[in-house]
């Protein structure tokens, strides 16, 4: 067994894309779209991995915030990047353009590398080696 896809709704379905596409170097599939129910997509993955991230767009949806690290449900989801350097590169990066630095960078106690930044619509992401 294996997850095949993590889906997440989104306002901008093309800013979120850019943002995905920018900054974490993902390849994306072409756009999806159902008109009868104001529905798109798009399916973003990493070279050579089967695991896939698919945003999607709907105007019906409605909003549901609360701070991540407090509400139930996804907290956040991962990205190993490869390298301690590289998490250190990106981060800086991501500081620099404006994005929110929710959890500095640390070595947790179980071992990881990581920080977690806040992606264009605020969800968590963590950045680890």
């Amino acid at each position: 067994m294996r997850i095949e896809h993590l889906a997440i709704w989104v306002h901008d379905l093309e800013e979120v894309k850019e943002f995905y596409i920018k900054y974490f170097e993902m390849k994306c599939s072409e756009k999806y779209t159902n008109i009868n129910k104001s529905f798109s997509s798009y399916f973003l993955s990493f070279e050579g991995a089967s695991t896939r991230i698919e945003i999607m767009s709907q105007p019906a949806i409605t909003e549901l915030r609360g701070e991540n690290s407090t509400s139930f449900g996804l907290t956040h989801f991962s990205i190993s990047v490869g390298s301690k350097r590289k998490v250190d590169k990106l981060t800086e990066k991501l500081r620099f353009d404006g994005y929110k630095i929710v959890g500095e960078t640390r070595t947790t106690g179980d071992g990881y590398y990581e920080n977690v930044i806040e992606d264009c619509e605020g969800n968590w992401v963590e950045i680890t080696e």
